[in-house]
C-alpha cells in the first residue's frame, strides 16, 4: 500500500533554494550575460562604423585581465622589489598595495553604457544648462589620423562640466578616457566613471610605487591607442587665465616614445570657454587653495544641493540658463614630427634633459590651446566693462564689445556667439549679466561694474585676454 512520507519543512526549503540557485547559475544568468553581451557587441559594431577612431582592443578587454596585466608588469615588479628593500617589509605586502592601486585605477569601460546611456545623459545634462556650440574643428586633419596612432585631446580646464562637454562634442570621433581626481572615488561616481572609461588618480601622491603604477597604466593605454583626454593645467583655473602645463601625465605619455618607430602620438589641442562657469564664485574666492581636505562626500553633497536648487528654479520659471558652452578643436600636433623638428629623442633622455624636453612640448601645446579658446559674449562684455574708467550707456558698451570682437576675429580668434545676429547675442548676454548682478545701472541710466563683482568680471575677461590685438599667451614666469 502507498505510504505517506513526511519531509520536514526546513528540508523542503533547502531543496527549493538549491533548485533556485541551480536555475539562476545555469540558465538565467548565462541567458542574461548572453543577451547583454549581444547588445554590447552590436553597439561596438555600430560605433566602429561611424567613429573616426575605432574602439581599441585595450578598452574592450575585461577589467580583471587589465588589472593583472598592470599588477605583474615587469617595470612595476621591479619597483616592487625596490620598495620592499627600501621599506624593509615582505614583497607580498608591497604587492598588496600594488593590487589596491591597480584595482582603484583601472576602468571598466562599457561601450553600451558610454554610447547609449552616458552620451544621452551628457547631452541632456549639458544642454539643460547651456546653449552648446562646437566652435572650430579641423575636420580634415581629424579625418587624416593614420592607423597605429594614439590620440590625446589636450585642453584647458574651466569647469567640472568640461568632462561632459568635450565627451559629448567628441562622441562622433572617439570614446575618451579621462583621469578623474580623488573626488571621483566616492560611490556611485566611481562606478559610473569607470563604465565611461575613466581611470581614478590620486592627486599629489608622493609614493614612488603609486606613481610607477600610474605611469605604466597611462603608457599601456597610450601604446594601445586608447584616446586620452588630458587637462593640461592639471586643475581648474582660479583666475580665468591659461596657466603653465602640469607635466606629469604628459611625461608618462612621452617617456617611452621612439621617433623611428611605426607608432605615433597625435595631440589635439582643445579650447573650452563658458558664458558662466558653474563654480565661478568658489574658484574666484579660493584662488590659493585646491579644495582638498573637505572630502569627496562634501563635494558630492554640495554638487547635488547646487543642482537641486537650479532644477527648482527652472521648474518655477525663474531661470533661463547659463548662456553658451563652447569647445574648439585645433589642428593635431604629431609628436613624431614635433620631436624630429626639435631634434629630441624622448626614449634616450633622462633627468633634467627629459624634463626640459617635456616642458618645451607642454608649452608649445599650451600655445596651440590658447589659439583655439573660443571668444564668447560674456567674456567680451566683461573685458569692456572692467576696463571702463567710468559708466557708459548700454549702446556704447555693446558697440565697444562689437569692435573688440571684430579685432579679435581679424587676428584669427574663433568667435562663438549664439546662432543669431551677433548684436542680439551681445544684448542677451548683457541682460544676463544684469540679472546676475555683475553690472548695475546708475542714476543716469548708464551701466557700470558692480564693485564687489569686479574679480568675477576679470575672471571672465582673462579667458580671452591673450586673444586681444597686440597680445599673446605667455607662461606664468615670463
Amino acid at each position: 500500500m502507498p505510504a505517506t512520507v513526511e519531509i520536514p519543512t526546513w528540508i523542503v526549503g533547502i531543496v527549493v533554494i538549491l533548485a533556485g540557485v541551480t536555475l539562476l547559475n545555469h540558465f538565467l544568468l548565462p541567458a542574461a550575460r548572453w543577451f547583454l553581451r549581444r547588445r554590447v557587441n552590436r553597439v561596438i559594431d555600430q560605433v566602429n562604423t561611424r567613429l573616426r577612431l575605432e574602439l581599441p582592443r585595450f578598452q574592450l578587454t575585461k577589467r580583471e585581465v587589465l588589472i593583472d596585466r598592470l599588477t605583474y608588469d615587469a617595470q612595476v615588479m621591479a619597483a616592487v622589489e625596490k620598495a620592499a628593500g627600501e621599506r624593509g617589509i615582505p614583497r607580498d605586502a608591497v604587492m598588496a598595495d600594488v593590487a589596491i592601486y591597480a584595482r582603484e585605477m583601472v576602468p571598466a569601460f562599457n561601450a553600451y553604457f558610454y554610447f547609449r546611456v552616458g552620451y544621452w545623459l551628457a547631452r541632456r545634462f549639458v544642454r539643460m544648462f547651456y546653449w552648446v556650440k562646437l566652435g572650430y574643428a579641423d575636420e580634415i586633419a581629424m579625418g587624416e589620423v593614420p592607423p597605429n596612432t594614439a590620440v590625446v585631446f589636450i585642453m584647458n580646464h574651466r569647469s567640472n562640466m568640461d568632462y561632459m562637454l568635450v565627451s559629448y562634442l567628441a562622441a562622433r570621433s572617439a570614446a575618451l578616457s579621462y583621469g578623474a581626481g580623488e573626488w571621483a572615488r566616492v560611490w556611485p561616481l566611481r562606478s559610473i566613471l569607470r563604465f565611461a572609461g575613466a581611470y581614478i588618480v590620486r592627486r599629489g601622491g608622493d609614493d614612488p610605487l603609486y606613481r610607477k603604477v600610474l605611469e605604466r597604466y597611462v603608457q599601456m593605454a597610450t601604446e594601445s591607442c586608447v584616446p586620452h583626454a588630458v587637462f593640461a593645467e592639471g586643475r581648474l583655473s582660479r583666475d580665468g587665465k591659461l596657466h603653465n602645463p602640469k607635466l606629469g601625465i604628459l611625461g608618462y605619455i612621452t617617456k617611452t616614445f621612439r621617433n623611428q618607430g611605426d607608432f605615433d602620438i597625435m595631440f589635439i589641442p582643445v579650447g573650452i570657454n563658458f558664458d558662466k562657469v558653474m563654480e565661478e564664485r568658489t574658484l574666484v574666492a579660493n584662488q590659493e587653495t585646491d579644495f582638498r581636505g573637505r572630502g569627496s562626500k562634501f563635494v558630492l553633497g554640495s554638487s547635488i544641493s547646487y543642482f537641486a536648487r537650479l532644477f527648482w528654479q527652472r521648474m518655477r520659471g525663474r531661470w533661463s540658463g547659463f548662456g553658451v558652452a563652447c569647445a574648439s578643436f585645433g589642428r593635431p600636433v604629431s609628436l613624431k614630427d614635433w620631436a624630429m623638428r626639435n631634434k629630441i629623442e624622448f626614449e634616450k633622455l633622462s633627468g633634467k634633459k627629459r624634463f626640459a624636453a617635456v616642458e618645451k612640448l607642454g608649452m608649445d601645446l599650451m600655445r596651440e590651446i590658447a589659439n583655439v579658446i573660443p571668444v564668447l559674449a560674456v567674456p567680451l562684455l566683461a573685458t569692456v566693462i572692467v576696463e571702463a574708467d567710468e559708466a557708459h550707456g548700454q549702446l556704447d558698451i555693446l558697440s565697444q564689445a562689437h569692435r573688440l570682437m571684430v579685432a579679435m576675429r581679424e587676428r584669427g580668434a574663433h568667435i562663438a556667439l549664439q546662432d543669431e545676429t551677433q548684436d542680439v547675442a551681445l544684448e542677451n548676454a548683457l541682460a544676463m549679466m544684469k540679472e546676475r548682478g555683475l553690472v548695475k545701472t546708475t542714476d543716469g541710466g548708464k551701466l557700470v561694474a558692480e564693485p564687489a563683482e569686479i574679480p568675477l568680471l576679470r575672471f571672465y575677461a582673462n579667458s580671452i585676454d591673450h586673444l586681444r590685438p597686440g597680445k599673446k599667451w605667455t607662461p606664468d614666469d615670463a
